[in-house]
């Protein structure tokens, strides 16, 4: 039995799974994540994770990643 949950449903991506979402590369979406406004980044422990819908509302409110 496959238990894997999609990637639209999951509410954390990991650096990769948001790279593949939004195709987006992973150096850059790990670049956003440093930044110390960024609003859709977690960590567990020294694990980033991307908040999947804070990231959706960023990219739909930009027209260009700083």
């Amino acid at each position: 039995m496959n238990n894997t949950i999609p990637i639209w449903e999951k509410q954390l991506l990991t650096i990769d799974e948001a790279a593949l979402y939004t195709n987006i590369g992973q150096n850059r979406i790990s670049e956003l994540l440093k930044k110390p406004s960024c609003s859709f980044v977690i960590y567990i422990g020294r694990k980033k994770l991307v908040k999947r819908k804070e990231f959706e509302k960023y990219l739909s409110e930009n027209i260009e990643l700083d």
